[in-house]
């Protein structure tokens, strides 16, 4: 749940890769996750942003709770996210170099998904006798502007803006091997506070992802995932930018046991392409515990 999210420092990029997202669970589980991610590179911006090839190191650490519901029947989860980044590097700004040095709390997200169609409400027990076949499932997100974020500034850990994400996934099990596919859609409010003052609008971004992942066994997996997002033009006090988001990031995950309550996930990811801003690599850590429903 939190590894498409251990990246959110970009101010205005999607490109979260989240595979596993629509899966069945059983009820009344409690999760418990922190991670640990280093990214280097540049970052993604307003088209219409004066910043250009910047350099950038970034340490994020993240903690998240997620809980497994049981919504009339089918198998839901609320989770909540919170990360905390330090950021420095620098870059070229109207033609000049700029140096940047922050840290603080970036915008918190809360989401709430239900599946609707193949994975209903179970017990821990009768999760035992469980078969995944197709699973078609659905979300809300939300991003609360409570980040760490100074109008004067370019570059900040928060957004001063919300945004809900509305998604839909499909998940299909061929034996050990699963195909996700995923769909959602980026609304932004406006910041009325953009660097100096000024009005920043943002059209939707749209994102899909394309997960492929593999049982090994005894709790044991790993995926390699793709995501696309277009859109986002942007319009400042009234100006509005020609250029939209057309980036494409791959990543791999890889998740192993510890013991019946806690697991350990690895994590990477790379853009390789990136129309807005400059590319990103990255490298994580998700330490999990579990408990509650039986457990």
């Amino acid at each position: 749940m939190v590894l498409g999210l251990l990246h959110m420092t970009a101010p205005t990029g999607a490109a979260e890769i989240e595979p596993r997202a629509y899966i069945n669970t059983p009820v009344g589980i409690n999760f418990l996750l922190a991670g640990y991610v280093y990214s280097e590179g540049g970052l993604a911006t307003e088209g219409s942003s004066p910043i250009r090839n910047a350099e950038l190191s970034t340490y994020t650490g993240v903690l998240a709770y997620a809980r497994t519901l049981d919504v009339w029947g089918k198998s839901g989860k609320f989770d909540v996210i919170l990360p905390v980044s330090d950021l420095s590097g620098s870059a070229m700004v109207a033609g000049q170099r700029r140096e940047r040095d922050i840290a603080g709390l970036n915008d918190p997200r809360f989401r709430f998904s239900v599946n609707l169609y193949g994975a209903p409400a179970l017990s821990l027990q009768e999760f035992a006798n469980y078969q995944q076949d197709l699973i078609i499932g659905a979300s809300l997100q939300v991003s609360a502007p409570l980040g760490q974020y100074d109008s004067n500034k370019l570059v900040n850990q928060g957004n001063n803006r919300w945004f809900i994400k509305p998604d839909i996934g499909i998940s299909k099990a061929l034996g050990p091997l699963a195909l996700e596919l995923s769909t959602g859609v980026y609304f932004f409010t406006d910041n009325d506070d953009y660097f100096g003052g000024k009005t920043l609008e943002q059209d939707p971004i749209s994102s899909t992802q394309l997960h492929v992942t593999y049982n090994l066994g005894r709790g044991v997996w790993a995926a390699l995932s793709g995501t696309y997002d277009y859109g986002g033009r942007t319009t400042i006090d009234g100006v509005r930018s020609e250029e939209k988001d057309g980036n494409f990031r791959t990543g791999a995950t890889l998740a192993l046991p510890v013991n019946r309550n806690n697991s350990i996930k690895l994590y990477a990811a790379t853009d390789v392409r990136t129309t807005i801003g400059t590319d990103v690599n990255l490298v994580g850590v998700v330490w999990q515990h579990r408990w509650g429903g039986g457990l």
